[in-house]
């Protein structure tokens, strides 16, 4: 008899547990439901500009070594960190203020906001160049602050660092161990800053739209958001609606478990 009773209990949780599950589309939860065999030419990345509050690493060299150092060490704090393999300095960089502009050694105020990195590079050689600062100097920039944020129903919610300044929407999600399987591919929200405010754009991901879009690679400060799909609402509703069923049959299970020992002696 108490065999037949836990058999009975242990069949009603595994049908609560199927029910939950059955309650997944597993169409919505895949990527690329229309893709086949086929060739798409992928978009162009963005060509990224400055903006306000950007963070620049701007390196100088030339045929004086000498004399580039006075342009590289605005790149590093004073302050010196050590670690067990000896020293380090702290990469600062040049800051973008509210008037888009920064301040370099020897040039002074610089106006650098809506250039590219290539734009901006090129002026800095020119003016070093032209005030005869350097012979044949060499100016890369790079950004210290380009990044794109995952939040939602992903598994790891993060703030992603590109050092390549170049990712794409799927490797970003790669990176947030993917969107779970209670998350909204067909209606991914990409917030994105421009200089007029804020766009709001909806992305489907069961469709191969997005490989061929112009949204397919991310731009500095992105912010990824996943929704949580109906399924994962109903199923934590349906989970707090069963929790007194599932504590009536632990009590039960408990009642009869005391009866047979309490009969056997």
């Amino acid at each position: 008899m108490l065999k037949f009773w836990r058999s009975g209990i242990l069949c009603y949780l595994l049908t609560c547990s199927v029910f939950f599950l059955s309650c997944v589309n597993t169409k919505k939860t895949t990527y690329f439901n229309d893709l086949g065999t086929s060739h798409i030419s992928a978009p162009d990345a963005a060509v990224a500009t400055i903006h306000k509050n950007d963070l620049l690493s701007i390196s100088v060299s030339s045929t004086n070594a000498e004399a580039s150092k006075l342009f590289n060490e605005s790149n590093f704090s004073a302050m010196v960190t050590s670690t067990t393999t000896g020293s380090t300095q702290q990469m600062v960089g040049y800051l973008i203020t509210d008037d888009g502009s920064f301040n370099f050694p020897e040039l002074g105020k610089i106006k650098a906001e809506g250039l590219t990195i290539k734009q901006l590079s090129d002026l800095i050689t020119k003016k070093l160049r032209d005030e005869e600062l350097l012979v044949e100097p060499i100016v890369t920039i790079r950004f210290l602050n380009f990044r794109v944020t995952v939040l939602g129903e992903v598994a790891h919610p993060t703030v992603v660092s590109i050092p390549n300044e170049k990712m794409s929407i799927l490797e970003a999600l790669g990176l947030a161990g993917d969107i779970t399987i209670y998350g909204k591919k067909d209606n991914v929200l990409l917030i994105r800053e421009d200089k007029s405010g804020k766009q709001i754009i909806r992305i489907n991901l069961n469709s191969n739209d997005i490989l061929s879009s112009p949204y397919y690679y991310l731009q500095s400060n992105d912010v990824l958001y996943v929704e949580a799909n109906k399924e994962k609402i109903a199923s934590v509703s349906k989970s707090r609606s069963l929790l007194p069923v599932y504590f009536a049959a632990l009590s039960l299970a408990t009642t009869i478990v005391w009866l047979s020992f309490y009969n056997h002696n």
